[in-house]
C-alpha cells in the first residue's frame, strides 16, 4: 500500500531543504557582492535626491531626458567651478601642510611638553625628538603602496564611477520600471502603503540633501574664515574638510576638529585653545540651533536613532556606510511607520503613558497635561 504521508513529508523535507540552500547560497551572494549592494543603495538615495529638481523642470513642460541632462550639467559645473576656484589653493595647502608636517609636530610636541614644566619625567615622553620623526616618514609612502596594491586599479576606478553615474542617471531617467518592480515586491493589497512609504521616503532623502548641503556651505565658510583669521596653516584644507564631514553626524566633528587643532598647537597654545572653542561652539550651533530647524521639516528622526545607525553601519560597512547611515534610518523609519504603526488606533492616552514612565514618583504640576492631547 502506497504511504501518503511518507510522500509528503519527503517533499516538505526537500521543499525545506532547498530553500535554506537558496537562502544560504543567497546570503554567501550578497555577501561576496556588499560594496556593489551599498554602491547601488547609495545610487538610489542620490537619485531620489536629484529627482526633486528633475521633476520641477518637468512641470515646465521640459521632456525629462533634458531635464535630467540638465540638472546633471548643472552639477558638473558646480564642481568644476569649485575646483577652479578652490582646487588651486587647497592643493598649494596641502602640499604645504605634508612638506611641514615634521615641523609641526615637533613644535606642537614642543607646546605641549612645556605645559608639563614641572614634571620632567612627563614633559620627556611627550617632547618629540625631530630624528626618530624623520626615520618615520619613509614608512609612509611605503604605507600608502600596501593599501594602494590592495585597492582597484586607476582605470578600474574610473570605469566604476562612470558606471555609478551612469545607474544614477537611469534611475532618473527611467524610474516607471523601477517603481512597477518595487510595488510588484507587495501584495496588492499592501501597495497603497508602499506607494506613501516610498513618498514619505523621497521627502526624507531630499530634506536630507538639501540639509547637508546648508550645513556645510556653512560649515565651510565659518571654518576656512576663523582658522584664516587665527594664522594656521591650511585654512581652505580644513575649510572642503568641514564641508564633507557634514555628511557624517556627530563623528564628523572629531574628523574635522582635530586635525587642525593639532597643527595649531604648531602656532601656539592659545591658538589651539581658540581653535578648539570655535568647533565646540560652532558645532553645539549648528547641533541644537541651526540644524535641527532645518530638518524639523523633513526627516524629523531622534538624534539617538541617527547615532545608532551611524556607529552600526560604520562598524559594518567602514565610510560608506556612516554615509548611508543618516538616509537608512529615514528608510526604515518610513517603513516602519507606514506598515506597523499604522496598523494601531490612535491612543488618547499616550502622553499620559510617556509622562508616567519619565515620571515614576509622580508627575510634577507643570507637566501634567490633557489626556486627549
Amino acid at each position: 500500500m502506497y504511504d501518503f504521508k511518507s510522500n509528503d513529508l519527503y517533499k516538505q523535507l526537500s521543499k525545506a531543504i532547498f530553500l535554506a540552500a537558496g537562502v544560504v547560497i543567497l546570503l554567501f551572494l550578497i555577501y561576496k557582492m556588499i560594496s556593489v549592494v551599498l554602491l547601488l543603495v547609495f545610487a538610489f538615495v542620490l537619485a531620489v535626491a536629484i529627482n526633486g529638481p528633475v521633476t520641477n523642470l518637468e512641470k515646465k513642460n521640459i521632456k525629462r531626458g533634458l531635464a535630467t541632462t540638465i540638472v546633471f550639467v548643472l552639477i558638473l559645473l558646480s564642481f568644476i567651478s569649485i575646483a577652479i576656484f578652490v582646487g588651486p589653493k587647497v592643493n598649494n595647502q596641502i602640499s604645504v601642510l605634508v612638506s611641514n608636517l615634521p615641523s609641526y609636530a615637533t613644535q606642537a610636541s614642543t607646546t605641549v611638553s612645556s605645559w608639563f614644566s614641572n614634571y620632567p619625567e612627563l614633559q620627556k615622553e611627550i617632547k618629540l625628538d625631530p630624528t626618530k620623526f624623520s626615520s618615520l616618514l619613509p614608512s609612509i609612502p611605503k604605507t600608502l603602496m600596501q593599501v594602494g596594491s590592495l585597492s582597484l586599479s586607476i582605470l578600474a576606478q574610473i570605469l566604476v564611477v562612470i558606471v555609478f553615474i551612469s545607474m544614477v542617471a537611469y534611475m532618473v531617467t527611467s524610474p516607471r520600471p523601477l517603481f512597477e518592480l518595487y510595488l510588484l515586491s507587495f501584495p496588492p493589497a499592501k501597495r497603497d502603503k508602499a506607494t506613501v512609504a516610498f513618498t514619505r521616503i523621497s521627502f526624507m532623502i531630499r530634506g536630507w540633501m538639501k540639509s547637508i548641503l546648508i550645513g556645510g556651505v556653512i560649515n565651510a565658510v565659518a571654518a576656512t574664515i576663523f582658522i584664516n583669521i587665527m594664522g594656521v596653516p591650511g585654512a581652505f584644507v580644513w575649510g572642503a574638510l568641514a564641508f564633507f564631514t557634514e555628511f557624517i553626524p556627530r563623528i564628523g566633528f572629531f574628523i574635522k576638529a582635530i586635525p587642525p587643532i593639532l597643527i595649531a598647537l604648531a602656532v601656539s597654545g592659545t591658538t589651539a585653545v581658540w581653535v578648539t572653542v570655535f568647533y565646540l561652539a560652532s558645532d553645539e550651533l549648528m547641533a541644537d540651533f541651526i540644524m535641527p530647524k532645518v530638518r524639523s521639516n523633513t526627516m524629523k528622526i531622534h538624534p539617538v536613532s541617527i547615532l545608532f545607525a551611524v556607529m552600526a553601519m560604520g562598524v559594518a560597512f567602514g565610510f560608506i556606510g556612516l554615509l548611508l547611515a543618516t538616509p537608512l534610518t529615514g528608510i526604515i523609519k518610513a517603513f516602519y511607520e507606514v506598515f506597523w504603526v499604522n496598523k494601531f488606533e490612535d491612543d488618547k492616552l499616550m502622553n499620559l503613558r510617556i509622562q508616567n514612565m519619565m515620571y515614576p514618583n509622580g508627575i510634577p504640576s507643570k507637566k501634567i497635561v490633557n489626556e486627549t492631547d
